[in-house]
């Protein structure tokens, strides 16, 4: 949402530039039409970019990246994102009501993981063992779900090697739930400071005001 309105901003700020270095040249400084025109793009142009260097710049020092350090996270959520919808599309094509609280929970951890990052692109870091490793498990192994549970007849072996599979995705969908808190490790150690914080204060706040009262 932020770099939505940032974009409006720019996009406003480059075309008031336009208008005004247009009237500007045309009016004050007696150029053509078309050249004062020509005057106006560049001045807005410039003004956009110049507004979108200013908004990355300030993005990465807030994020403490490099911009080589961001483009490599770009890339990789990039790819993850491709990833997450293959998933989502191999979760829903099995269409089991024994599975389907499963699946969405699945489905829930891992966008919230993908969300945080491209928010804060600095825990990309912190969830490396989630886009390196546990993703490509988990799409690789509910696509290959998803398509012997489609198989018209279920063998006895086909049965079992779909319950086999069902118990391992389940077990990576735990995995997910600690990648998730590895993202938010930080923030849970500093509410849990506040708490204790909060609490001593609480504590405390009584045998102060009996102090006062002396």
């Amino acid at each position: 949402m932020k770099s939505f309105f940032q974009f409006l901003f720019r996009s406003f700020a480059g075309a008031s530039t336009l208008v005004i270095v247009w009237l500007i040249s045309y009016l004050a400084f007696d150029q053509s039409l078309v050249i004062s025109l020509l005057y106006g793009l560049l001045g807005g142009a410039c003004v956009g970019f110049l507004l979108k260097w200013y908004h990355r710049s300030t993005f990465l020092r807030e994020n403490g990246l490099t911009r080589r350090e961001y483009q490599y996270i770009k890339k990789n959520l990039k790819e993850a994102k491709l990833k997450i919808n293959r998933l989502q599309k191999a979760m829903f094509r099995t269409r089991s009501l024994t599975n389907m609280k499963q699946n969405l929970e699945t489905v829930r951890l891992v966008n919230k993981i993908y969300a945080i990052t491209k928010k804060e692109p600095k825990r990309f870091y912190q969830a490396e063992s989630f886009y390196y490793k546990n993703l490509d498990s988990l799409v690789e192994i509910s696509e290959k779900y998803a398509f012997l549970h489609s198989q018209p007849a279920k063998t006895p072996e086909l049965t079992h090697s779909l319950q086999d599979t069902r118990i391992m995705m389940n077990r990576l969908t735990d995995t997910l739930e600690k990648d998730l808190y590895a993202v938010l490790e930080d923030d849970i150690d500093n509410l849990n400071f506040e708490l204790d914080f909060a609490k001593k204060t609480l504590i405390q706040s009584p045998t102060d005001k009996d102090n006062r009262g002396r």
